[in-house]
């Protein structure tokens, strides 16, 4: 997408302030004449500490449309079984076939890590007041956590403040670590100032709520401490009873939604929506085959509200999703499956209370003190995610015990998965075995969690579920196992290049090869 930038004049004592803003890649850049005013003057009104804090949090789930569509859509759409490519240019070299071109693959990492040290440490540099240096960490650790789980070990504890990451490696449990402690450190902050509200200018998530920052980063301390309840138990039994038992907790409604306001168009709206620009319904991806194969068979009341129905004539008109891992049929027939409701200034979601609720229950599931039963917080996940889409019958579908996931049928015949994929239903049954209802929660969760990709991938990789259809194409040359499906992305080539030394030796950190069938250390 080309950068459209927009010029606001204002006159401020007779001086012209130039003042560059994007829409879509925006807040790339940030141009001012150091004598129209003084620094103390911009910090008052919030200008210098808006752009740092708003450029970093556009990089979570970002803004950008080039990045969100290569991060959110192609690749943790694909792999997390909630978006499918529609566009037949990308076969042979997209991610849902294990054959990522070097120009896909580097997004999360050489675009990402910089970002979010760019504008973490710039932050830090336009004010000294520690509440919105706190929310700038707990920020970074959002969007840093993606990264490592995508490729395992990263750059991290010794980047510098200009952001190049031509640094060592820290192992991923060194990472998730640090991040534990920062998160400890942001949180103590900000408790400690809780009444203490920053500029709404500066915040589009929170509007410089404090108490709402500090029940997120509680709540994103849970998700990462279930992340490794299988690689460090210990470790995370303790920082998820901390996070559910802190003074102001975690999220439990959806008034504590993690939702970014975009200051353009939506970025999924442009990727699965628009053609070179065009509002045509075209784009370049749909809904995938497994999230509404699971709905369908669940007859979730949800799907209305989340996706389009299909247009195919010889079809009876309801939801078919395009399945991932094909040989991607014309741009005609992938434009007749359902597609993501999604509107031009729709929020971006990063959390909400509904997995909150889920990783409470698989908390109590395992035996950790999560402040309540894992049947209580799985069918109060439930409830909350239909109350955030605004979905009714949410007892009855509470009580099938019934339903599971429908046969994949493909609408034009191409693509279908004559197998079950799973038999999972839909009530709590504590009589169940714990895999069982391990399963049963994180199929939820995933329902739930919706578009969110990439964490989609985490779980499928920590867990095994939710199970998904496997790819019909791989082109990996035999690396990847079309039932394990991409463990991790490969490093960039780049680094390769630009720095050797530290990338031989991630290799030892990671453990294995680097390629896309080796684990990170949360999933081994």
């Amino acid at each position: 997408m080309k950068q459209i930038k927009n010029i606001l004049l204002v006159s401020l004592s007779g001086v012209l302030l130039s003042t560059s803003t994007g829409c879509t890649n925006s807040y790339e850049e940030y141009n001012q004449d150091p004598y129209a005013v003084t620094k103390e003057e911009m910090q008052r009104d919030a200008y210098s500490l808006s752009s740092a804090l708003i450029n970093l949090e556009s990089w979570v789930i970002p803004t950008d449309v080039n990045a969100n569509q290569f991060t959110e859509c192609l690749c943790g759409g694909s792999y997390g079984g909630y978006i499918s490519d529609s566009n037949p240019g990308f076969s042979g070299k997209n991610f849902a076939q294990y054959s990522p071109e070097n120009g896909w693959d580097r997004v999360l990492f050489n675009d990402f890590v910089p970002k979010l040290f760019i504008y973490s440490n710039e932050v830090n540099n336009v004010t000294e007041d520690v509440v919105p240096r706190s929310v700038a960490q707990i920020v970074k650790v959002t969007g840093i956590h993606r990264v490592t789980d995508a490729y395992g070990p990263i750059p991290y504890s010794k980047v510098g403040a200009d952001g190049k990451i031509t640094a060592p490696y820290d192992s991923q449990e060194e990472v998730y670590n640090l991040m534990f402690a920062q998160l400890d450190s942001a949180i103590t902050n900000l408790t400690a100032n809780r009444t203490n509200d920053f500029s709404p200018k500066a915040d589009r998530v929170y509007g410089g709520k404090v108490e709402k920052w500090i029940k997120f980063a509680n709540s994103l301390k849970l998700r990462l401490a279930i992340h490794i309840a299988k690689a460090a138990p210990a470790k995370a039994k303790q920082m998820a009873e901390e996070a559910v038992s802190q003074a102001v907790g975690v999220m439990t409604s959806n008034d504590d939604n993690a939702e970014l306001s975009v200051s353009s168009t939506n970025p999924f709206y442009v990727v699965m929506h628009e053609y070179n620009g065009v509002e045509n319904n075209h784009g370049d991806s749909r809904v995938g085959a497994d999230i509404i194969s699971y709905m369908n068979g669940y007859k979730d009341p949800r799907r209305s509200a989340m996706f389009t129905q299909s247009t195919f004539a010889s079809a009876v008109n309801g939801f078919h999703g395009l399945r991932t891992g094909i040989n991607i049929p014309g741009q005609e027939i992938s434009n007749m499956y359902s597609n993501y409701k999604v509107a031009t200034d729709s929020k971006l979601l990063w959390m909400n209370a509904a997995e909150v609720a889920f990783l409470r229950a698989e908390g109590a599931l395992r035996g950790w003190s999560m402040g309540g039963s894992p049947k209580e917080f799985y069918e109060q996940g439930i409830r909350l995610s239909f109350g955030q889409w605004g979905a009714n019958g949410v007892e009855n579908y509470l009580a099938d015990n019934t339903s599971t996931p429908a046969v994949y049928t493909d609408p034009v015949g191409q693509n279908s998965y004559t197998g079950t994929v799973s038999s999972i239903t839909i009530a709590w049954d504590d009589n169940a075995s714990m895999d069982t209802n391990l399963e049963r929660i994180i199929t939820q969760k995933w329902l739930a969690n919706f578009p969110l990709g990439q964490e989609a991938w985490t779980e499928y990789r920590r867990t095994g579920y939710p199970k998904l259809m496997p790819v019909v194409v791989n082109n990996s040359g035999g690396v990847v196992s079309t039932e394990r499906g991409a463990r991790r992305l490969y490093y960039p080539q780049e680094e390769r290049i630009n720095n050797l030394t530290n990338y031989n030796a991630a290799l030892t950190l990671l453990g294995g090869p680097d390629n896309m069938a080796t684990d990170v250390w949360l999933a081994k």
